[in-house]
This record gives structure tokens, C-alpha cells and sequence, in this order.
């Protein structure tokens, strides 16, 4: 306990600049921190453009082969050390997730980002200059590391500074960027492959690598904290001045952002009285958001993501595409898969996430199902012209697939898992959630090369099964979350109300409408009001002075001490 007050932040430093604040600030701190989103989507590429390129497996693997042996699938490398090299990094995301629940609420959101983004650094610098398959898979071990914090830390800051009505909008920017760093990782790989046979084909895109995670690190310095996070933490009116910046263009009396810090301070109150959420407390008071959060990030693995997008030149290859022609087809893939996104982003919060999530299951199971018959039908013909047609229609297929998992089974587990659990068990319930993700992300990357080389395209139907299972969950299990705010999901989820909850929230309730009086002019509500006050225009003058002093204070960069 005293080793977790030592670290905990005294003082808070805003060092945007003010041109930035209102939606400038809002839309740029989403984009930019989703950067932590679109390094492990480049990632994902680059390891999968760099195994089927032969400086990379003489280099990692020992094995000199020709283009034409690749194409045939006769490398002879290990499939099972193929999968060690490609799943290391899953293992120790796994692990980073569970510790970023505690960096994230000690530190908080934008030190865990900076943290995940230098262990990224590290990584990218490691794979540039292995010498050996032993660093590399050091390097993506330590990458894994980075990327286990990004992926836990990131949904939790979009959720925390998205409007409540957007949340969908912001997570989906989240995964867009996840995307993005896909599609370009893909068009890298593609441009560095012509460098063959220079070792730079596979050493190039670690570079690239290696300045987007400069560019992260120097933009958490500038990045505002949540909120919701200064709120708990003590830096009260520092929460406040953060939310006007972020969503009223720096005003601090505008009623709706003295509504929503009202809320936030209820809720921090509340959960300061019943105290951090244990990981017992997770699963028993808070049991249907576990399974929510749990599910989603499993069947979005054992839906097929990462069989697909981790070994795609190799698939579109089997499938019988020149090693070239699979690199720009797999650009190309990366392309559609970020444009899935887009329908996600603006229309997931008018519908639901339920209805993503359904229509997505039914997509996916149609797309792998064309994809598995046609690579039946492919594996039937000779190696060459013979595969042709058939493999632009395979590609076509895991087009659909990618897109509608962009859509769909893409962001919404992410935007899920970031907004389901409350306050005080929101780092422990992603952090959950995310170390599903990763355990389950590791399994499928381990088993894939192995199961693939069984069952050929037997392996796509298995994935289409767990699109089924997926559907009846999600319709059996869970609830609609869209158009509600973070505090008020208990109600939505039907929580056990513990003994002492009723008392903790009329506190923390009082306590907020003594905080919205007292920045409105009004007098101290009385025990006996329990309800918010609606801020009218008679009080707007008063407050429009505190907002004048509170501008003139943060007129250059501000450091805040702490209340607590």
C-alpha cells in the first residue's frame, strides 16, 4: 500500500496547447493514442510478409530454399518452431495485460501508454538487428510486452474521454488505426520485398516500426489524462478543466459538463467508499460482466482473425498465388479489412452492439465456409496456372471475411471490454478481458501452422464451428450496452447490490450535487435532496467567472498539485 502512494502521481501537468482544446483536442488524443492499436496491427503484418521471404527463413530458421519451394510449401522449416516464432509474442501480452491493470491505475492512462510505447522501441530496435532467431524472438517477446499494456490501456482512455453517445465512434477509431497499421505494415513488406535478396526485405519494416513507436512516446507527452482517472486520484478541479477541454470547448460552467463531472465525482465517491474491486469482487459481484467481457475476446479469436491475418501471404500462397502476388494481394486484404471499420464507427452506436455482433457472427461463418470449400477444391488441381481462378476466388473470400470481421467482431469486443465494467473494477475487468484475448490469440497462432498442415482446409470449418457457438452467446447471453453511460451500466447487467452500496451511493450522490451547487452559486444541498439540480441561465454568470480565473491559471503549461 505505502509502495503504491509512493508512485502515484502528486502532480498533474497539461501541456497541450490551448489552439487544441474543444474537438481538435478530443478527435487527436483518440487518433494518436490509438497509435498503441495500429503498432500491433503492424506487427501482425510484418511477421506474416517476413515468412515467406528467404533471406528471413536462411536467416531464422537455417533453411535455404528457393521462391518456388516457398510457393509449393516445402520450406522445411518446423511448423511447430514456425509457430514459437509467431506466438512468443502473444504469451507475454498475456502477462503485460494483468500487470497494466495496476500501471493503469497508479500511473495512470497516458504513463501506461508511454510505457507500452518504449517497450515497443525496444522491440522494434532488437528485430532490426537480429542476428539469429534467439533475438528474434526476444524482440517479440519484448514487444509482446508493450503491446499486452497498449491493448489494455488504450480501449479504457477511449472509453474514459468519449461522450457517452460516442463510445462506439471512439472505440471504432481505435480499431480503424488497429487497421491501418495492418494495411501499411502489408504495403511495407510488399515495397521491401523487391530488396530481395538483401536481408533489408525483412529487416525494413521493423524500422518503420521503430519510428511510429518514437512518434507515440513524444505524443503521451502532450496527451491529456482521463477524467475520470484525475477524479479518483485527487486532482478534482484538474478533472473538471480536462473534461470542458475535451468536450466544451474549455468551458467550465457549461451545464452539461458540470452534469458529467457531477456524475464522474458520484461515481468516484461511491467506489472510493466500497474500495477497489478485488478479483474475487469481479467474478462474484460483477458476474455477467465477466462472461461478457471473457466471451467476446475468445470467440473473437476462435473466430479465425489471427489464422487469417497472421499467415496471410502464406494462405494466399497455398492457395496458389505467386509469393509476390500474395504480398500485394495481402495489401490489398488489408485495404478492405480497414474499411469494414468504417460502417462500425458510425453506426454501432445507433444500432447496438448486439446487432454487430450477431450479423457478424453469421458473415464470418459464410465467408470461411466459401473459403474452406474453394481451398478443397484448390488442394484437388495441380501447382501453377491450373489454381488460379480458384485462388482469386479464395481471395475474394477472405475479403468478405475481413471486412465484415472489421465491422463486426473487430471493435466490438474491444469497445466491450473497455465500457462494461465500473470504475472501480474497470483496469482489473479489461485486463481480464485482454489476457483472454491474448491467451486465446497465442492458442490460435500456435496451433494454426500445425493444423494447417493436417488438415488443410478442414481447419477453415473448424473456425466456421465457433462462428455458430459464437451467435448462440451472444444471443442467449448478452445484454445491449449502446446509449447508456459508464455509470449507470449496473442496472443494464442487473449487478448483486452489496450490503452497504445503497448508503455509499446517496453519499457519493450528495457529495455531487454539492460540488455542482457550489461551481453554480447555490447553496448547499440538504440531506433530504438526493437529486441533481438542473443548472439554470440565472447562475450562469458566476460560473462563467470561475471559468474566466480557471482560464486565465492554465493560460501556459500548468503543473497541478494533487488534493491528496
Amino acid at each position: 500500500m505505502t509502495l503504491t502512494i509512493s508512485l502515484r502521481p502528486k502532480t498533474y501537468t497539461a501541456r497541450y496547447p490551448q489552439w487544441m482544446v474543444g474537438r481538435p483536442l478530443l478527435y487527436m488524443s483518440s487518433a494518436l493514442a490509438s497509435l498503441g492499436d495500429a503498432m500491433f496491427g503492424y506487427g501482425q503484418g510484418s511477421i506474416a510478409s517476413a515468412q515467406v521471404q528467404p533471406s528471413f527463413i536462411l536467416r531464422m530458421f537455417g533453411k535455404e530454399v528457393t521462391m518456388a519451394q516457398i510457393q509449393a510449401g516445402q520450406t522445411g522449416v518446423d511448423p511447430f518452431l514456425q509457430a514459437i516464432t509467431v506466438s512468443c509474442l502473444n504469451l507475454t501480452a498475456l502477462l503485460a495485460s494483468f500487470i497494466a491493470a495496476y500501471l493503469c491505475d497508479i500511473l495512470g492512462r497516458r504513463m501506461s501508454v508511454r510505457i507500452g510505447g518504449i517497450m515497443y522501441f525496444i522491440a522494434a530496435l532488437i528485430q532490426i538487428f537480429a542476428p539469429n532467431l534467439g533475438a528474434l524472438i526476444a524482440g517479440r517477446s519484448i514487444q509482446g510486452l508493450g503491446v499486452g499494456i497498449l491493448s489494455m490501456t488504450v480501449p479504457i482512455l477511449q472509453c474514459e474521454i468519449a461522450p457517452g453517445h460516442a463510445r462506439g465512434l471512439f472505440v471504432g477509431i481505435e480499431y480503424i488505426c488497429l487497421n491501418i497499421g495492418y494495411a501499411v505494415s502489408a504495403w511495407v513488406g510488399y515495397g521491401f520485398f523487391f530488396a530481395m535478396p538483401s536481408e533489408i526485405s525483412w529487416r525494413g519494416p521493423y524500422i518503420v516500426q521503430a519510428a511510429i513507436a518514437a512518434v507515440l512516446i513524444v505524443w503521451t507527452f502532450f496527451l491529456p489524462e482521463t477524467p475520470r482517472w484525475l477524479a479518483q486520484n485527487g486532482f478534482q478541479k484538474e478533472a473538471l478543466v480536462t473534461l470542458a477541454d475535451l468536450h466544451g470547448a474549455g468551458n467550465v460552467s457549461d451545464p452539461k459538463i458540470l452534469a458529467t463531472y457531477a456524475e464522474i465525482v458520484a461515481a468516484v465517491e461511491f467506489e472510493a467508499h466500497m474500495g477497489q474491486a478485488s478479483w474475487r469482487q469481479l467474478f462474484t459481484q460483477y458476474t455477467r460482466r465477466c462472461i461478457v467481457g471473457i466471451t467476446c475476446q475468445m470467440f473473437a479469436q476462435l473466430n479465425g482473425i489471427n489464422a487469417i491475418l497472421y499467415f496471410l501471404p502464406s494462405n494466399l500462397t497455398r492457395a496458389g498465388f505467386t509469393i509476390s502476388r500474395s504480398l500485394l494481394y495481402s495489401g490489398a486484404c488489408a485495404l478492405i479489412y480497414c474499411s469494414g471499420t468504417i460502417p462500425a464507427m458510425f453506426l454501432i452506436d445507433k444500432f447496438g452492439r448486439r446487432v454487430f455482433l450477431l450479423l457478424g457472427s453469421v458473415a464470418l461463418a459464410a465467408s470461411l465456409s466459401i473459403v474452406g470449400g474453394l481451398q478443397y477444391y484448390a488442394d484437388s488441381l495441380p501447382v501453377g496456372t491450373a489454381r488460379l481462378p480458384a485462388a482469386n476466388a479464395i481471395f475474394f473470400g477472405v475479403c468478405l471475411y475481413l471486412f465484415f470481421f472489421g465491422a463486426t467482431w473487430g471493435p466490438g469486443p474491444w469497445l466491450l471490454g473497455a465500457e462494461i465494467f465500473p470504475l472501480r473494477a474497470r483496469a482489473k475487468g479489461m485486463s481480464l478481458s485482454t489476457g483472454t484475448n491474448w491467451l486465446f490469440n497465442f492458442i490460435v497462432a500456435f496451433i494454426t501452422p500445425p493444423l494447417f498442415d493436417a488438415i488443410n482446409a478442414g481447419y477453415y470449418f473448424v473456425l466456421v464451428g465457433f462462428c455458430i457457438i459464437s451467435l448462440a452467446v451472444v444471443w442467449f447471453v448478452y445484454p445491449e450496452t449502446a446509449h447508456h453511460t459508464l455509470e449507470d451500466l449496473g442496472e443494464v447487467f442487473g449487478d448483486k447490490v452489496m450490503d452497504d452500496e445503497g448508503p455509499a451511493r446517496e453519499k457519493a450522490q450528495r457529495s455531487a450535487n454539492e460540488i455542482q451547487r457550489e461551481r453554480s452559486g447555490l447553496p448547499a444541498i440538504t440531506d433530504s435532496e438526493v437529486t441533481l439540480q438542473p443548472v439554470t441561465s440565472s447562475i450562469i454568470p458566476k460560473a462563467n467567472e470561475e471559468a474566466q480565473i480557471v482560464m486565465k491559471e492554465r493560460s501556459s503549461i500548468i503543473t497541478f498539485d494533487s488534493e491528496v
